[in-house]
């Protein structure tokens, strides 16, 4: 039985792209836009076509499983909302922490003033018996 076939096809340019990008495209045999390789369908050349998707346009001979597919990208806002998100979970851990951390300190009456404002522990001067200086 005949292998199956992977028809590769540049459609943009490597010019900006990553140096491992055109360096995947030369080994795919690829070089100028329009040019088109028909590979053996295997998983390396599967990876090789992987890594560089935003650059190529697959399809395979039918005699096979289907080309893989292009990766998921995220819209410009759909990042922003993710990056916001993961900022007002990370404040409210935070929160959470010190609110714990301060629920635990407050019952102690002996620490109660032995801090400054910088956090640093602040000694009490020793108390001495019997006449003032």
């Amino acid at each position: 039985m005949a292998e199956a076939q992977l028809h590769v096809r540049q459609v943009r340019s490597a010019i900006g792209a990553k140096p491992k990008h055109r360096g995947t495209l030369r080994a795919l045999g690829l070089g100028r836009i329009g040019r088109t390789k028909v590979l053996p369908d295997r998983p390396e050349i599967r990876g090789m076509v992987a890594r560089v998707t935003h650059l190529v346009e697959v399809s395979s001979d039918g005699a096979g499983t289907p080309p893989p597919p292009a990766p998921a990208r995220l819209s410009a806002k759909a990042k922003a909302a993710t990056k916001a998100e993961a900022a007002t979970k990370a404040k409210a851990e935070t929160k959470a922490k010190a609110e714990t951390a301060t629920k635990a300190n407050a019952g102690t009456e002996d620490n109660a003033g032995t801090e400054d404002k910088a956090g640093t522990e602040v000694k009490a001067p020793p108390e001495t018996e019997g006449e003032p200086k």
